[in-house]
């Protein structure tokens, strides 16, 4: 008994449920509009640069997309991260700001131009910590799982990313 491929994918559940065997345009579009801000917004922030950040969300998508059909917020972030490593180097944490002996007192007369200055001279690793946890909140098992480190690791690099903040504010 020869089935041709098209009799073979609409036997069983498929029958039943064509739009089992590949989602529409509508799914598509779907999956696109509920990420497209994060992962415009975190590739902007990486890049300080709206071309390149377009670029970046397209590459994406496009990688995201290729993967699987209907990509999940998380497999989009790796898509991200992935594209964000071929354009810069995301790895191990680089900062090692020294322990605070006095608090210091950034919040009255902060700009917000400043605090995105600060945050754009972050070192690219602890850069993304910072966005994925302090931005979009992102736990530290979901940014360790995407940067390929330990929670540890994670929630150290966040903590020298905001003492370099500070530090930058200050000055």
């Amino acid at each position: 008994m020869n089935l041709s491929i098209q009799e073979v994918k609409m036997s069983g559940l498929a029958a039943y449920m064509p739009a089992v065997l590949h989602p529409g345009v509508e799914t598509c579009s779907a999956i696109y509009e509920q990420n497209r801000h994060r992962i415009y917004s975190l590739a902007f922030w990486m890049t300080d640069h709206e071309l390149v950040a377009e670029e970046l969300m397209t590459h994406t998508f496009c990688r995201a997309f290729s993967r699987t059909d209907a990509p999940d917020a998380e497999e989009i972030d790796q898509a991200l991260i992935a594209e964000l490593r071929e354009y810069m180097p995301l790895g191990p944490l680089t900062l090692d700001c020294a322990p605070c002996h006095q608090v210091l007192s950034v919040r009255h007369n902060t700009l917000r131009v400043d605090l995105e200055r600060a945050v754009i001279q972050l070192p690219d690793t602890e850069k993304m910590i910072f966005l994925m946890h302090d931005v979009e909140g992102y736990d530290h098992a979901r940014i360790a799982r995407l940067l390929g480190m330990t929670e540890d690791s994670s929630r150290q690099g966040l903590h020298q990313a905001r003492l370099r903040v500070r530090e930058l504010l200050a000055q």
